[in-house]
């Protein structure tokens, strides 16, 4: 019997769409910075952004190396400027999110996305699970108007690793206290959703949308769903 259900966001109940190449965010973010002392050019600010990424994702020891956007201003700013940590460590949180705002075209919900949940939350316990940055994503699941069905999210940067390692889909039955045989996964990408969520017993739904991997052989979903508000009937279906 199906409990649980564990959602990804982005690409499943969020449309998302980013531009890290612009060259505005980093006009917008660095002239921010300038506000507190910390003097960086646009193009330098950009170069050490994406070196000091592929520098963590290569220190790392992991199959599935996430980085820590935060971590990334934290060491920018303290590269430049004379503060304590903990006031470094809250410029940096601000920093990664006007980053991120200077970043975002798009933030919305796919059609029947509310209605969906607020029918399941009803019946199923819910929790999301996200490769992203807390400092993006929380935030982001509140201004799409998730907020009343997922208090918090298990976000990979926190980790230093990303979907589809186990982890990730272990912390999130961890807090809705159920099995994986319980749990039905929603994805959008069949490696980092399906096959994860194959790798780790759930039934899984793999949600195509206009986002995501729909090539992988490796990730084989129980359900195929092409709009959102096709899923209660793939619950029903593996409760059937």
């Amino acid at each position: 019997m199906i409990k649980g259900i564990i959602f990804d966001l982005n690409g499943t109940l969020i449309d998302i769409s980013t531009d890290e190449w612009s060259d505005e965010v980093y006009r917008t973010t660095a002239g921010f910075l300038g506000y507190y002392g910390v003097f960086i050019s646009p193009e330098e600010l950009r170069d050490n952004y994406f070196a000091l990424n592929k520098e963590q994702r290569r220190r790392s020891s992991e199959a599935f190396p996430e980085f820590d956007a935060v971590k990334i201003f934290h060491d920018i700013i303290l590269k430049r400027v004379s503060m304590t940590e903990n006031n470094a460590g809250k410029l940096a949180v601000t920093a990664a999110q006007v980053y991120r705002a200077a970043s975002l075209k798009r933030l919305q919900l796919y059609p029947g996305v509310k209605e969906v949940l607020t029918d399941l939350k009803n019946r199923f316990k819910l929790a999301a699970v996200s490769d992203g940055q807390s400092a993006w994503a929380i935030p982001e699941l509140r201004m799409a108007g998730l907020g009343e069905f997922f208090p918090g999210a298990t976000v990979s940067g926190d980790f230093g690793f990303r979907k589809p390692d186990k982890r990730m889909f272990e912390a999130a039955l961890a807090d809705l206290e159920l099995l994986p045989e319980e749990t039905v996964l929603v994805g959008n990408d069949l490696f980092r959703d399906i096959y994860g969520g194959n790798e780790m017993g759930m039934k899984t739904v793999f949600f195509r949308s206009n986002q995501g991997d729909w090539e992988n052989k490796q990730g084989k979903p129980d359900y195929i769903i092409y709009n959102f508000y096709e899923l209660p009937a793939a619950i029903d279906f593996f409760n059937s």
